[in-house]
């Protein structure tokens, strides 16, 4: 799953990067958690705008969103069957602009430890997202949204079982993004583990575990010596591609 993660690209790269026409003013964020507010890109009758929506999709016909459970994120495998998701995968499909995310490891010890991950090269990541505006009685209206999640790639699965989808290139984009002439069947094959080697990982501070916790201290990588301070840590034993390391 993702369940918190990094954004801090500045505001006139982001539009520059992913051609939009509206410029979004939204601060470095470090620690972004579930229900708080994120970037999602969309194109509507092929304007491809920037808003910010709530992180926990609900779909439009729920009647209220205090009762429906938080849907942070859409499984790739299942999300153009389910009907929380289906009709958004037709339809309603988004960009999330990040910088990297974070992802729990349980060591030998029983406890868990938080590592920082991005793309190996360091650049802006794409997750593939859906969203969805809920209209209530009173004429109001929620944009959400989701991260779509895969089954993860060769580096990542030494930590975890899952992983965001991640768009690679200009064509993936706008293809996820075309919801006019990309059907669903066509966009869920854009939602697929990147190839070995694509990401990588570094241990952090433990601070991230609170939703409060900002700025970039978060993501900077422990040293050896703040490692073996806490007892019982341990790192994650990377594995190999053909070839040899990965890192």
């Amino acid at each position: 799953m993702c369940g918190r993660y990094a954004a801090t690209l500045p505001p006139e790269m982001l539009a520059e990067l992913f051609r939009l026409l509206n410029r979004i003013d939204y601060p470095p964020r470090y620690n972004i958690a579930p229900t708080q507010p994120i970037v999602a890109i969309w194109e509507q009758e092929a304007r491809r705008t920037a808003q910010l929506v709530r992180w926990g999709f609900v779909p439009g016909w729920v009647k209220d969103p205090r009762e429906f459970p938080l849907l942070i994120n859409a499984r790739a495998e299942s999300m153009a069957e389910k009907p929380s998701f289906r009709d958004a995968v037709k339809r309603m499909r988004c960009v999330i602009p990040a910088s990297g995310y974070y992802e729990w490891m349980k060591g030998p010890d029983g406890k868990k430890r938080p590592y920082y991950i991005t793309l190996e090269n360091d650049e802006p990541i794409a997750f593939a997202g859906l969203y969805s505006t809920w209209s209530g009685p009173e004429g109001e209206e929620i944009d959400t949204a989701a991260v779509v999640t895969v089954e993860p790639n060769l580096e990542i699965s030494s930590i975890y079982d899952r992983m965001p989808a991640i768009l690679r290139g200009t064509q993936a984009i706008d293809d996820w993004l075309n919801t006019r002439d990309v059907n669903a069947r066509d966009a869920v094959k854009l939602t697929v583990p990147p190839p070995p080697g694509a990401m990588k990982y570094v241990p952090v501070g433990k601070a991230i575990g609170s939703a409060t916790a900002e700025g970039p201290d978060l993501i900077r990588p422990l040293t050896a010596e703040e490692l073996s301070a806490e007892a019982g840590s341990s790192p994650p034993r990377r594995k190999k591609a053909a070839g040899g390391e990965l890192f």
